[in-house]
């Protein structure tokens, strides 16, 4: 496993991390516990979470993957790089959502408890919070750093302009800067390539990107003319019209299947290439896995020890994004 400093912070984390939204709906808690195991005894001690999670859940649900982390972490947290993130809706309140000062220090604790740690390596904006002056959401994450419960500053599902505009609001006021942004990115989507990635590597920012596999789909599990499934994440309440609305489509089944015939004359393995070619991407710091079944991770985690893709390999892999439709594009 690949070790890489979180931007120019000092911060070492592996160049795979574990995402554990699944953890408590699409996997139970043994399951799940088998997940983190199997990563972790691959080398990957850098572990993602966020207080909404799990994927599909609602506000009563929300908070069962933090507590599974937690429970897991037992006996292990000095070993572990664990980033978590706030902004999701936890309550019925006005105020239990979004980066509002108030939002965020009631969030961190309860992060802080259903973890049983005091303390979060990464924390991270879930969201962008228009509803709130963004000077408010960087002084609560400064005066976080300040109080020692937080280490290191992220955001996720940031615009460029955004991260930018925050970083000079932390330079100017003195606040600890934006170490990380957390961006969707993989084979059928690079929107970030235009303006994300080039801030990031100008401004010594790191890039853990999240969807590797392109909800599955990169896995070559889903063919043309399939029915969603009940159980994958195109089903979820609450998140599967999402990822239909994001995937679902004849183009990007067109583009699976031409990858799936290049994977098959290279003896390649779709779902490691996938990882693989993200980890092999300018400015990325860490591709986010995933499982609901420890198995699942496998050929992920052996991107870690695969043979390098070739300038041929990415310049042709470059044709399955450049070929589909484009959309104006904000998630």
């Amino acid at each position: 496993m690949e070790i890489r400093n979180l931007g120019k912070s000092g911060l070492k984390v592996t160049n795979l991390c574990l995402g554990t939204m699944t953890f408590g709906v699409q996997a139970d808690k043994e399951t799940s516990f088998q997940i983190l195991d199997k990563a972790f005894d691959a080398g990957v001690f850098f572990i993602d979470t966020a207080d909404a999670y799990p994927l599909g859940s609602t506000p009563g649900v929300s908070g069962t993957t933090e507590s599974i982390v937690g429970e897991w972490l037992t006996g292990k947290r000095d070993k572990v790089v664990l980033a978590t993130k706030c902004f999701g809706r936890m309550g019925q309140g006005p105020n239990d959502a979004g980066l509002s000062r108030k939002h965020i220090v009631e969030a961190v604790e309860m992060s802080l408890r259903r973890l049983g740690t005091d303390y979060i390596d990464l924390y991270q904006a879930h969201q962008f919070d228009p509803s709130t002056p963004m000077e408010e959401t960087l002084r609560a994450f400064d005066q976080l750093v300040s109080s020692g419960k937080v280490r290191y500053i992220g955001v996720s599902n940031w615009r460029a302009w955004q991260v930018a505009k925050g970083n000079g609001i932390c330079d100017r006021k003195g606040f600890v800067r934006i170490d990380s942004v957390q961006p969707r990115y993989n084979l059928l989507f690079r929107m970030i390539e235009d303006d994300l990635v080039p801030m990031c590597e100008d401004e010594g920012i790191g890039i853990i990107s999240y969807n590797p596999l392109a909800a599955g789909m990169l896995t070559g599990r889903y063919k043309p003319g399939d029915e969603v499934q009940s159980g994958t994440r195109f089903s979820l309440a609450n998140a599967g019209p999402m990822y239909q609305e994001r995937y679902w489509k004849q183009a990007t089944f067109d583009a699976v299947e031409r990858y799936r015939d290049w994977c098959q004359a290279r003896g390649r393995d779709m779902a490691t290439t996938a990882v693989l070619w993200v980890t092999q991407q300018r400015g990325i710091t860490s591709a986010i896995i995933g499982a609901s079944r420890p198995e699942q991770l496998d050929a992920s985690l052996k991107a870690a020890d695969e043979t390098p893709l070739t300038a041929e390999d990415l310049e042709w892999l470059d044709e399955l994004w450049f070929s589909l439709p484009r959309r104006r594009e904000f998630r």
